[in-house]
């Protein structure tokens, strides 16, 4: 079939496939003649469908694509999606290639962008740290810490989340490191935050220390952090950071924080704040109180609280 005619019809199988429930042996076979073509813009939505119909036995053809299309990818996989798609397959799969994660974690792929070059690998980079942790790959802490130091934030950000994954305390040093260098990126040290609750709570006073003495968007991902991970220690912290600051997102954020610790002590507060405080600081409690609308017990404390106030505008954000 000539290459102008070979486009098309991908698409077209492609998209008759992803109204199916299930797939005939015929649509396999289509998604492994997709896989085998040129036409890598097809590729990502044929992993997607592997993905869905769990196709494993397609393991084979996704890594022989994935190299191939490592061959001047500028040109074979222009942004390197149909490699990030392969690489999210194999993951979601629970397939894991070592080699091709370490390739991947790896690899650079400069493109020209507006009169620059760009490194559009950088989300690869990210995805294949989590598959080198799935791989059990030995040496994975020394790619991580590589990736740590890389010139792209996604995938210093994706170094860091993956040290949370591996659920290795031998990565906490690396996580500390960071943080103490930190990052032009904020997003970076949030993922350095969350990865070093998850490995051990002994490491909040590091993440208290951020909140205290960082800048804005440091101070709100740490304190996000902490109450994602329910950390109890950090409420005393948290709230002396929201009584400090005057900027009304950073106040926002804080109470928010404080809710998702989850403890009688915080909860005790934001109810408080939204029965007495002023009518900013009702309206953000009642924001932050938001995360317990489908737990009944709790909620009709926040209704109680709020009609003791008698405002319409605050009663108004108790509806749905």
């Amino acid at each position: 079939m000539a290459k102008s005619r070979q486009l098309p019809v991908a698409l077209a199988q492609i998209t008759a496939m992803q109204r199916l429930e299930t797939l005939a042996e015929a649509d396999v076979m289509a998604l492994q003649k997709i896989l085998a073509g040129k036409q890598s813009i097809v590729i990502a939505p044929a992993a997607e469908l592997i993905i869905r119909h769990h196709l494993t036995e397609l393991t084979d053809a996704l890594i022989a694509t994935f190299h191939r299309l490592s061959v001047k990818g500028a040109t074979t996989d222009p942004g390197c999606q149909a490699k990030w798609a392969i690489a999210n397959a194999l993951y979601q799969l629970e397939k894991p290639d070592a080699d091709l994660f370490l390739f991947g974690i790896r690899y650079r792929q400069p493109e020209p962008v507006w009169g620059k070059t760009i490194d559009t690998a950088a989300p690869l980079r990210s995805l294949c740290a989590l598959g080198l942790v799935q791989a059990n790959y030995l040496d994975v802490l020394s790619e991580l810490a590589d990736l740590l130091a890389d010139l792209e934030y996604d995938a210093r950000a994706g170094a860091a989340r993956a040290i949370g994954y591996s659920q290795n305390p031998a990565g906490i040093p690396l996580l500390r490191l960071k943080v103490h260098l930190g990052d032009s990126e904020p997003i970076v040290l949030s993922e350095c935050f969350i990865a070093l609750l998850a490995l051990s709570p002994e490491q909040a006073s590091l993440v208290i220390e951020a909140l205290t003495g960082g800048r804005d968007e440091v101070q709100e991902l740490a304190a996000l952090a902490l109450g994602e991970a329910r950390i109890p220690s950090a409420f005393d912290a948290i709230k002396r950071q929201w009584q400090r600051t005057r900027s009304p997102e950073l106040r926002q954020s804080f109470l928010l924080a404080i809710a998702t610790l989850r403890t009688d002590d915080s909860l005790a507060f934001l109810l408080t704040e939204l029965e007495r405080g002023n009518p900013q600081d009702a309206k953000d409690a009642i924001i932050a109180l938001d995360i317990y609308r489908h737990t009944p017990a709790i909620w009709q404390q926040v209704i109680a609280a709020a009609q003791l106030r008698s405002e319409p505008n605050i009663l108004a954000m108790l509806n749905p």
